[in-house]
């Protein structure tokens, strides 16, 4: 009797659990039909981990840089592990979880997050940590993110968080409830779109222009894990017109970036050089680039890399060829429908 008494018990504990954890997959957001930014981070993990160049950063670099591009052009194998404002804590994180499955040549950094010096929104949070796996990293970067009223519990378990969403389900929570679709391109995100840059805000005055003592304390521990690592770390400025790059920012970080011997690359600086045309290249105003302003920047971007770095040309590596054959076809597929629903002639 005992031996049924405890068994009962258990069956109910596990049915128990199957179900919140069935609850919680399906109230957990999908980040699929609106806001796909926040399923970035996650596809990484389903890819092959032979990269030789990673990118980490915000919108700046998963909007602005085509791993398609640096494939096709000079058979450099890379990814972007980019997430919406993603903060220079979480990047630094993001390298470590990263360092977990590959160790990369090159590491490339955009700099706009050190303008953040403490945690910002919840939601931009959430889109940049809910994909990660769980690893000392991830609980790290956690605790580093949380604004005051958030918690640690509801990142363990997002039903906490999520448990009230019931109104906002629709059939895409069913449907993509065990399977999300990818919706990046090794991590970049594709836009054919064309909206020109007009009345770009004038920069307002700032009270303090000097990068704060947190997001300073990040950049170190990325300069020094990379160099532990044997990796090459390039800091770059995307070519975005706004938010505003002041001055005073692009002085520290040249002066940065000299006196730890790093390569930093302000493409705000070389528009011309690279041919960026933003009547034609952008798809918001002049804050991203659209595929065309995005193959332009990559295609001058890996011209550098393949000049000043030792990634090598690796096309003649029949497995990688083949991984790029398939990820190029989807990569003409999406371009393709997005020419159709934009109207796009081409």
């Amino acid at each position: 009797m005992k031996k049924k008494k405890y068994f009962r018990i258990i069956a109910a504990v596990l049915i128990v659990i199957c179900t919140l954890a069935l609850l919680q997959r399906l109230l957990t957001p999908k980040y699929v039909d609106d806001v796909i930014e926040g399923a970035l981070i996650a596809e990484y993990y389903d890819e092959d981990k032979e990269h030789d160049v990673v990118f980490i950063g915000d919108c700046e670099v998963y909007e602005n840089f085509s791993p398609a591009v640096l494939w096709e052009e000079y058979g450099i194998h890379s990814y972007i592990r980019g997430s919406a404002q993603q903060l220079i804590w979480q990047s630094y994180y993001l390298l470590e979880d990263t360092l977990r499955y590959e160790t990369p040549k090159v590491v490339v950094f955009n700099v706009l997050s050190m303008k953040y010096n403490e945690p910002q929104k919840e939601a931009y949070n959430r889109m940049s940590l809910e994909g990660m796996r769980w690893s000392s990293s991830k609980v790290k970067a956690v605790l580093a993110s949380m604004t005051e009223r958030e918690n640690f519990e509801d990142y363990l378990f997002p039903i906490l968080r999520y448990h009230s969403r019931w109104s906002e389900l629709n059939s895409g929570d069913l449907e993509y409830m065990f399977q999300v679709p990818k919706v990046s391109h090794s991590g970049y995100y594709m836009r054919v779109d064309v909206k020109a840059a007009e009345n770009i805000p004038e920069a307002k005055p700032l009270a303090d222009y000097e990068f704060g003592e947190n997001a300073y304390f990040y950049l170190d521990k990325m300069v020094q894990l990379c160099e532990e690592k044997g990796i090459r770390l390039i800091l770059i400025k995307a070519p975005s017109l706004y938010p505003h790059w002041y001055d005073e920012w692009e002085v520290q970080m040249e002066e940065y970036a000299k006196e730890h011997h790093l390569l930093y690359l302000n493409f705000l600086e070389c528009t011309d050089e690279i041919g960026l045309d933003f009547q034609t290249d952008t798809y918001d105003g002049g804050l991203h680039l659209n595929l065309s302003g995005a193959e332009k920047l990559t295609s001058y971007f890996g011209q550098i890399l393949t000049e000043q770095t030792d990634v090598e040309d690796k096309r003649a590596d029949e497995k990688l060829a083949a991984i790029w054959e398939q990820k190029l076809a989807e990569y003409e597929k999406d371009k393709q429908e997005q020419y159709i629903q934009y109207g796009i002639e081409k």
